[in-house]
């Protein structure tokens, strides 16, 4: 017996998330989604995944550029969040007038993110009503202002001036997505561990 669909999006919902903000460029034309199908895939090389709806309006500039960034967001950027994952002509014609720059690939990096992953697409596969992209990153940053690029090298803070910390310590947080709501950290929790958890997708609904 088939699975009911909004009963599998309301259990899959059941898995907390970060929230990102996907984003593309080719030929001057700039595009950008909300996305929380996203993880880690390898260390060596290093490769995420993001899965992309087969009707996004995104998805043709994706596979035109064969470049993404990850723009993990913080609890102040929820407008942008919302932002991208809607229809309007503020997110097709204007990129909902969000603030970027670039690193590497040429894909924007949202000013104030909480950390962006910079990547070229190496590998696209099929994923149901989705397309699944695998990314090989070619630089990474975060609020620290620290860079890595392919080759290992660390590029000077400087070179990271739009992510120098504007945003007041306490303000940079996730935004977390559960049970198909945002939501903010009230407290922080940290305990040690001597293990790394295995990497998976999240099968949420995402914008298109």
């Amino acid at each position: 017996m088939a699975i009911e669909k909004q009963f599998f999006r309301q259990v899959l919902g059941r898995f907390a998330t970060g929230v990102t903000i996907v984003t593309t460029s080719s030929q001057g034309s700039l595009a950008g989604l909300t996305v929380n199908a996203f993880c880690s895939v390898s260390l060596n090389p290093p490769l995420v995944l993001v899965c992309i709806d087969l009707n996004s309006n995104t998805l043709p500039l994706l596979r035109e550029s064969k470049i993404f960034a990850v723009n993990m967001l913080t609890t102040q950027q929820e407008e942008l969040s919302r932002g991208f994952s809607t229809s309007s002509a503020e997110r097709f014609e204007h990129f909902c007038h969000a603030a970027y720059h670039t690193a590497t690939t040429g894909a924007p990096i949202l000013d104030n993110s909480l950390a962006f992953v910079d990547a070229r697409i190496v590998a696209e596969y099929p994923g149901g009503d989705h397309v699944i992209f695998i990314g090989e990153v070619e630089s990474i940053g975060d609020t620290h202002k620290t860079m890595l690029v392919e080759d290992g090298i660390e590029v000077a803070h400087h070179h990271l001036a739009a992510l120098d910390g504007t945003l007041a310590e306490s303000e940079n947080e996730p935004l977390l997505f559960y049970t198909g709501q945002y939501h903010h950290m009230t407290k922080k929790y940290h305990h040690a561990t001597a293990t790394t958890p295995e990497h998976n997708g999240s099968l949420e609904k995402q914008a298109k």
